[in-house]
């Protein structure tokens, strides 16, 4: 759809916020009640020594060498510029917290640059280079599409509205021109250019980063430091870091676009609680907008849950607003005013106020690329003036400011797809849905829609996207309109009853949810402690310098809390293969392990805390009991485990003494009393001596009193790098008291391994017929919400599902030897249709039809599909499907509309009828995919998704074939088609799918001369 941000505003603070919201239009702020004063002057408007700055003209004549430095912000940092007339011509900073801090050398330095970039200066680009040691991995580069790893790729920084993007798509809602280079032996290097104009970063060159943007720009460097989070620590110091967010915006968030009744929301809300799922938010998309302020407000009134409402930084163009851009936008049409000014920033602010102040506890920060229909960028004309303040670079075109960001908050990451692809993209991909790459950008707190935005979820999806989601920071279930309902509950019992494509065979309702429910109530557990998770210092204790981890998509890290998905359709996480990073890593569950389940793993040495899955956060009460998790390091796992777990991890050290060591922060969940101290953060160690662990409280910090509560501990036992389920030891105190932990004995831990490793095969259905909480734990099922009625598949080269009794709809086409599918449809609308008429879904599309032939050899055919549907007025539209016994990776369909005992008042002849073929094909990524074609004329044509839709007619039609092109996947679909019975072709880009129309010409038809249209369908590879 659109670009979509967070920002959390509380009643105290919208004057001073609003006033950059749309200046910082990639990611903006997850902030909290009762900002203080201090926080209010860290601001991210600039400040500058150029007020005035209209930009300088670089007049020296070097063109190529080795940049210039100064040591900048701390040790290690270091800023680097062609010249030190280039330094002056930079604009001012608006990555830096404070620019200054950029632009001010610092003289107690010890260290010197470990690499020296060098440039070159041509036609007023500015080309850097910098050369690492070969073996060098680079990560980051902010919020792109493909591999966490960029090694080997080519990212462009320019905002871009991306609906269903490929894993090759270049340019995102985000720009972030940066690397983090991972040196061979495990140190790292961070590589920032520091412009908001267009930039390549190259990255195809064997351990080279190259940069190129517009001059002049410098560069920063950030270490060499010992690892990658030295090197983001180092970051954040430079350019920020999110500010603290409110405790109930880490739980479950639920939207759509949209709930467009407040009774739907109301329903929303009650379903949760009914069925106990844990939710903190829900989102209103667009078409709340035209509600009164007072209905809002009477709708939060009864919900009890947290609101977040969208507002896209434009106003309707009857909004008297001067000097804006105007264009139509999915709230219609609309005006853009210039948030670079300090004083529309502060009318802004104004206008949200009251909004804020009814009941609405976040804003959804939408559009923010900018996105305007109307231009054929998609986007704001270049030329575009904005005058923004001096301290921000003054008057500049929309070149300049296209790309200003700064990572305040919560982001979303795009508009992606109901696919395993976007699945396994939200886990390791650099999109992660980006969460893993923003995170090494500097933007930690992010994560995707997820079960897709785009396209319809199977249930097998949905519930393993739901147990990986529950554990990204930010944690929403998002979907688009005209899609199925991508609530939790949405495939339960509710939606499915019977596999069509399966003869009809019963779903286990319980096993469709559990996944999904038990994913949901896993992140509840951790979101009230989150701030513990993510306090020590990401990437501690893992190994840099271990190249097989180097380009591991399938896990990533939360603290010290380390997570393995599985986002293959057929394999369970308990069919991977699990590679963890070298030390001691402990599985354990909450009694949930399930195929479709993340594996948990604690890293030795640790303790974090947990909670009961609260349905909401407001439940949670500081007197609650307190759980600890206890992982002792490698010295303190018990002689009594033995090696025999399914998997195990090389090195692994048993016997011998043992420590842990984690913290709890605490605070009130929301407001800004934590800046003045009011907050408590504990420091809990525990150590195993002569067979006793003892736990003690080692440091506190903050004004916060100790709450009168218990205190449970667990301690997980055994190897922790085998996958399995892990026995636990349960004891239990008062908070603040030391306790002491009694080890088992060898004989007692060797029973407690058998009956984890027994529970574990239970759970994963290892052992079959076992039952667990009176239900048998199975897979989700892969299966699509279709009709009761059975369906006919064709398969051979081609696996195709034909509806008969609506349409005769091919709801799916799939390629095998791909395994690409390129159609995908509901039962009722938008698979491959034909119409009667030239009308949208006439006569033809929605009948029942007849089978008269299935699977006869004819001469010619293997296999085939004739079918039949009346369509009035003693006309019938017949179809054909058949694959060619010459070449079976052809499939053919020929349809025709036949009159059939026409009246002779009519001389034997009907009415007016057009044969319109209408194929909605998918497309897998759509920012790279096109149609060819040459037509009869001889001219060459490539269209791309934005260029709308066209129409072909006469000379201008293909010459009898066009081809629908996937620059990702090198492949096309090439439709071949007999000229003589094609009138016209059309075109239609839609969201995430294209329209190759075929349409006969418009005449009365006979029983001797049907209209009539062939064609054939085959998958071409694309060099």
């Amino acid at each position: 759809m659109h670009s979509i941000l967070v920002l959390i505003y509380s009643h105290q603070q919208q004057q001073h916020l609003l006033r950059f919201i749309q200046l910082v239009p990639n990611v903006s702020s997850i902030c909290r009640k009762k900002r203080p004063s201090n926080r209010l002057r860290r601001e991210r408007v600039v400040v500058s020594k150029m007020a005035a700055y209209e930009g300088k003209t670089v007049t020296s004549d070097v063109s190529s060498g080795k940049m210039v430095f100064k040591p900048i912000l701390e040790e290690g940092v270091f800023r680097f510029d062609c010249s030190a007339d280039d330094s002056e011509a930079a604009f001012p900073s608006l990555s830096f917290v404070n620019p200054k801090d950029r632009d001010t050398p610092i003289m107690s330095v010890h260290k010197v640059p470990s690499y020296t970039p060098t440039f070159e200066s041509i036609m007023g680009q500015q080309i850097v280079n910098i050369e690492f040691p070969l073996g060098t991995s680079f990560y980051g580069t902010g919020e792109v599409s493909g591999q966490l790893e960029r090694t080997g790729k080519r990212v462009f920084t320019w905002n871009s509205a991306t609906w269903g993007f490929g894993p090759r798509t270049k340019s995102l809602h985000q720009s972030h021109p940066w690397v983090l280079a991972v040196l061979p032996n495990g140190e790292a290097l961070g590589v920032l250019a520091d412009t908001t104009r267009r930039c390549e970063i190259d990255l195809r060159k064997d351990s080279t980063v190259k940069l190129i943007a517009v001059s002049s720009y410098p560069i920063i460097t950030f270490g060499r430091f010992a690892s990658p989070a030295d090197v983001l620590t180092s970051l954040s110091h430079a350019v920020g870091t999110v500010f603290m967010p409110p405790k109930w915006s880490l739980g479950y968030q639920q939207c759509r676009w949209s709930y467009d009744s407040d009774a739907r929301v109301r329903e929303i809300a009650k379903t949760f609680h009914e069925k106990g799922i844990p939710c903190d938010v829900i989102w209103m998309d667009i078409n709340y907008m035209d509600r009164s302020v007072s209905q809002i407000q009477n709708l939060w009134s009864k919900i009890f849950i947290k609101l977040v409402s969208m507002q896209s930084g434009c106003l309707n163009q009857g909004s008297n607003v001067k000097r804006a851009i105007s264009c139509e936008v999915w709230p219609g049409p609309c005006v853009f005013p210039d948030y670079t000014q300090s004083k529309a920033r502060l009318w802004w602010a104004g206008l949200v106020k009251e909004f804020i102040s009814n009941g609405v506890d976040g804003i959804w920060n939408d559009m923010n690329e900018p996105t305007l229909f109307e231009a054929v960028t998609r986007t704001m004309p270049e030329s575009n003036i904005h005058r923004g303040d001096p301290e921000l670079g003054g008057s500049q075109n929309h070149f300049h400011y296209h790309n200003a960001a700064k990572g305040y908050a919560a982001t979303w990451t795009g508009d992606n797809l109901s696919t395993w692809e976007h699945l396994h993209m939200s886990m390791g991909s650099s999109t992660g849905e980006s969460q893993r790459s923003n995170g090494l950008s500097g933007q930690p707190l992010s994560g995707p829609d997820i079960g897709g935005f785009g396209r319809n979820a199977t249930p097998k999806l949905f519930g393993r996207w739901m147990g990986v989601g529950a554990m990204f920071p930010f944690c929403r279930g998002h979907s688009e309109m005209d899609s199925a309902d991508h609530e939790p509950w949405s495939f339960g019992e509710e939606a499915l009853q019977q596999v069509t494509f399966q003869q009809g065979d019963s779903i286990d309702l319980w096993n469709l949810s559990y996944g999904k429910i038990c994913g949901i109530k896993r992140t509840r557990r951790f979101s009230g402690k989150i701030f513990s998770l993510v306090y020590p210092k990401m990437l501690r204790g893992t190994d840099p310098k271990d190249p097989s981890l180097r380009t591991n998509e399938n896990s990533f890290m939360l603290g010290p809390l380390l997570i393995y998905a599985s986002t293959t359709c057929d394999q369970g996480v308990d069919q991977l293969q699990h590679t963890l990073p070298k030390g001691i890593w402990k599985s354990f569950d909450f009694d949930d392990s399930h195929p479709d389940l993340p594996a948990l793993y604690l890293q030795g040495g640790s303790i974090i805390p947990f909670s009961l899955p609260y349905q909401h956060n407001v439940e949670a009460n500081p007197t609650d009991d307190l759980s600890l998790l206890v992982a002792l390091d490698e010295n303190g796992t018990p002689s009594g485990i033995t090696e025999d777990f399914y998997w195990q991890k090389k090195n692994a050290k048993i016997g011998g003494l043992g420590k842990a060591k984690g913290v709890l922060f605490e605070d009130d969940g929301d407001g800004y009393e934590y800046a003045r101290g009011g907050y408590l953060l504990t420091t809990y160690v525990a150590e195993l001596q002569s067979s006793v662990v003892t736990l003690r409280i080692s440091k506190t910090e903050g004004s916060w009193l100790r709450p009168n509560r218990l205190l449970h501990v667990q301690l997980l036992l055994g190897n922790g790098a085998k996958v399995c389920t892990l026995p636990i030891l349960m004891v239990g105190g008062t908070d603040g008291e030391d306790l002491k932990i009694t080890v088992p004995s060898e004989d007692e831990v060797s029973k407690l391994v058998s009956t984890s490793k027994e529970k574990y095969k239970i759970r994963m259905g290892i052992v079959a017929s076992s039952k667990l909480s009176g239900k048998t734990v199975k897979s989700i099922p892969d299966v699509e919400k279709v009709s009761g009625h059975k369906g006919i598949e064709l398969s051979l080269d081609w696996a195709l599902k034909v509806v008969p009794w609506i349409g005769d709809q091919i709801i799916s086409m799939e390629h095998i030897p791909s395994g690409i599918q390129l159609l995908h449809s509901w039962v009722d609308i938008n698979g491959y249709e034909e119409y009667s008429v030239s009308e949208y879904r006439s006569t033809g599309c929605t009948e029942e039809y007849t089978v008269i032939d299935q699977d006869l050899e004819q001469e010619g055919e293997v296999e085939s599909l004739k079918l039949e549907g009346d369509i009035g007025n003693a006309l019938v539209l017949q179809r054909h499907i058949s694959f060619q016994k010459d070449n079976q990776k052809v499939f053919q369909i020929c349809s025709s509309i036949v009159a059939i005992e026409v009246g002779a008042g009519s001389g034997g002849f009907s009415r007016l009828v057009c044969l319109r073929v209408h194929p909605m094909f998918t497309l897998l990524h759509p920012t790279e995919s096109y149609v060819s074609f040459t037509s009869i004329n001889g001219t060459k044509h490539e269209v791309c998704p934005e260029f709308g839709e066209h129409l072909y007619e006469g000379d201008l039609r293909p010459n009898g074939e066009w081809m629908l092109v996937d620059k990702c996947v090198g492949l096309g679909l090439l439709n071949r088609f007999k000229v003589d019975q094609v009138y016209k072709c059309m075109i239609h880009w839609g969201t995430g799918t294209v329209n190759l129309e075929l349409w006969s010409e418009e005449k009365s038809v006979s029983e001797q001369s049907p209209l009539k249209i062939s064609r054939q369908y085959e998958v071409r590879t694309i060099s």
